[in-house]
């Protein structure tokens, strides 16, 4: 406790420094002025908490005002979001260390910032495909069923990644980190360019195809009497054009046709449900009864609902796409790897306030899932964790709001943008695949740069010979 009063007290003592400096007209180099540095220096004051068990929980948030760092900021935003929003990936990876390195905000601020971008990347993205329907079959693009198994297993993981985040010690984080995006960052690529190969072979099937029916209809023009021959050939290509329109414009149906509204519907009950305990658990003693309680409360939510859609999967009621010319049903064994990898994936995005992605993308794309539909339907399950989260955050005011309105409100048009360029980039070269190579690039971009800041926070503590082992979570107080 007396630790506690002489860092107040040092940093008082600068602040009235600073101050007397500034009423006598003194000048010091820096980029701040005087008064507003002081000012800052009183905020920092007010936000530091001293734990009981002897660390620091220091929120940091620098003021928002025009600069080359939100310049800077805003453009990395920008690509962060396109490349979350065509992968499916939400972009956290990116935007956790430009807020640390560039905007300036503390670790734990930075996460919940992140959540709030990658929550608008989401909403974003949701919207823009809604209405599209899947490349191979007669749905939606968005596969509700497997959003439906995946999704209250990765909220559960959410929970557990947030306790994590306060047990386990920096150091180790970084080092999973870094293994989980190097793995599924290579299989990815991996799928990628067997995904690759294989459009390449139907490309040449397609060109050998339609130069043997350009033959045939020049060897029927040659042998066909009369003036109208021509002209009757000539139409056929087209009427097989109209023909083929028919279905592309049957994917401008409504939203309420394109939805599925029982499933969206559970998911909602699930977020809802997640949401109230997680606040009134905030109101509660650590570590007290109530606390574990409301607790292990989720754990009969998400399961009863992911079960209820594995058991529809196992009889057959229920199915989930693959990109094979049928849709197949799943035994109960790998139901149960697909539940246990939506909860890794939900302890991934609590700890280091990420989207998921990183694993779903690769899951979904194991599975046999089209691209396009991976994408897709992993974004439509990081908008219910991530916009709980911010809920969570801003109930407990670990951002500053102006800052989050600006960067998600650019998170929200740079997704728009991000898939729009994708769609038209896949239409024009007839390759799904880039999806697939695009959110390889991220993840690996994700690990060099949370690894790289994981790695260099590690440094400092053993510079500063700071305690680097587990921490006790009933002594946690933020």
């Amino acid at each position: 406790m007396g630790t506690k009063w002489q860092i107040i007290a040092v940093r008082g003592v600068t602040c009235a420094v600073a101050a007397t400096a500034a009423n006598r007209g003194l000048s010091f180099t820096g980029t701040m002025p005087l008064q507003e540095e002081a000012s800052y220096l009183l905020r920092e004051v007010a936000n530091s908490v001293r734990q009981s068990d002897g660390t620091t929980c220091h929120h940091v948030w620098p003021p928002m005002k025009f600069g080359w760092e939100i310049v800077l900021g805003s453009f990395i935003g920008l690509f962060g979001a396109a490349l979350g929003s065509i992968g499916g990936l939400g972009g956290g990876g990116i935007f956790v260390p430009m807020l640390i390195l560039i905007i300036g905000f503390d670790p734990k601020s930075s996460a919940a910032m992140s959540k709030c971008m990658i929550m608008g990347t989401a909403v974003s993205t949701v919207y823009c495909n809604l209405k599209v329907k899947h490349p191979t079959f007669d749905m939606p693009v968005i596969d509700y069923d497997l959003a439906l198994l995946i999704q209250p297993m990765l909220m559960l993981g959410v929970s557990i990644g947030v306790i994590c985040n306060v047990v386990f010690p920096d150091w180790l984080v970084t080092v999973l980190l870094i293994i989980l995006c190097i793995v599924t960052s290579t299989k990815a690529f991996l799928k990628g360019v067997e995904t690759w190969k294989k459009e390449t072979i139907i490309k040449r099937e397609e060109a050998k195809q339609s130069e043997q029916t350009r033959e045939e209809d020049q060897e029927y023009m040659t042998l066909s009497a009369g003036p109208d021959a021509a002209s009757r050939t000539e139409t056929l290509p087209v009427q097989d054009h109209y023909r083929n329109n028919e279905t592309p414009s049957a994917e401008a149906i409504s939203i309420w046709k394109n939805v599925y509204w029982k499933e969206v519907g559970l998911l909602a009950f699930v977020w809802v449900a997640f949401l109230a305990l997680q606040v009134t658990k905030n109101y509660m003693a650590t570590c007290s009864m109530w606390y574990w309680v409301l607790n292990l409360l989720q754990i009969p939510v998400s399961v009863g609902v992911a079960m209820y859609e594995a058991v529809g999967l196992v009889q057959g009621k229920r199915m989930i796409s693959s990109n094979t010319n049928e849709q197949t049903s799943l035994k109960a064994r790998q139901l149960l790897v697909y539940c246990f990898l939506g909860v890794t994936a939900g302890v991934v995005a609590g700890m280091l306030g990420v989207g998921g992605g990183a694993i779903m993308g690769p899951l979904f794309l194991e599975l046999g899932v089209p691209p396009q539909v991976s994408s897709a339907t992993a974004t439509f399950a990081m908008m219910f964790s991530s916009s709980m989260s911010v809920i969570e955050c801003f109930l407990l005011n670990r951002f500053p709001v102006p800052y989050a309105l600006f960067f998600t409100t650019l998170a929200f048009f740079a997704a728009i943008v991000g898939q729009r360029v994708a769609r038209k980039l896949i239409g024009l070269l007839g390759r799904a695949s880039l999806i697939i190579f695009i959110l390889s690039f991220t993840i690996f971009i994700s690990a060099l740069s949370l690894g790289g800041v994981g790695t260099s926070n590690a440094i400092h503590k053993i510079a500063q010979h700071e305690y680097m082992g587990f921490d006790n979570i009933c002594k946690y107080d933020a």
